[in-house]
């Protein structure tokens, strides 16, 4: 239960608090979290089974990663229209099948941010039009190939890892 927060930061888009809360065994805490509107990504699987991945420069993480087509969550935007909004953003296709495969939360010490996964399929092309900052380059990969990456540490994004093992699940790999 919260007992008191204390706004230390304000950004364009998290929030930074230290927060005092009652665990429930009754001790009272301080922690700093993170504020995040949260996201949604997408494994976005061709008639091949080739899943779309970003190679993105992440100035984070001191450089380039690979990563699912995903994005924050706009004020009232459902995770759904995120999703369909960001595989045309940055992949350049659009999907005529959606499944949920759930949420992943990052770092639940200290950050708010939820990432729901979805499965697209039925893929047919749109205009990609990535956002000012955005350094990305588009790659579609076999999705076992892609599944044995995450597994052997090649791709390291907890969203991506995630979002690819569960579609890979969804569809009896």
């Amino acid at each position: 239960m919260l007992i008191s927060s204390e706004t230390k930061f304000r950004g364009r888009i998290v929030t930074g608090n230290v927060e005092v809360v009652e665990l429930p065994n009754g001790e009272r805490v301080t922690l700093d979290i993170i504020h995040h509107p949260g996201g949604a990504a997408v494994a976005a699987l061709d008639g091949d089974r080739r899943v779309c991945l970003l190679r993105q420069y992440r100035h984070a993480v001191g450089g380039w990663i690979w990563e699912l087509p995903a994005g924050k969550l706009e004020p009232g935007e459902p995770p759904l229209a995120t999703a369909q909004r960001e595989i045309v953003e940055e992949a350049g296709v659009r999907a005529t099948h959606w499944e949920p495969l759930g949420a992943v939360i990052s770092s639940p010490g200290v950050l708010t941010e939820s990432v729901h996964l979805f499965l697209a399929t039925g893929l047919v092309p749109a205009t990609q039009q990535t956002e000012h900052g955005e350094l990305l380059e588009v790659h579609w990969m076999g999705l076992a190939e892609a599944c044995r990456r995450a597994l052997d540490g090649e791709i390291s994004d907890g969203k991506t890892c995630v979002g690819l093992l569960r579609a890979a699940g969804r569809l009896g790999m």
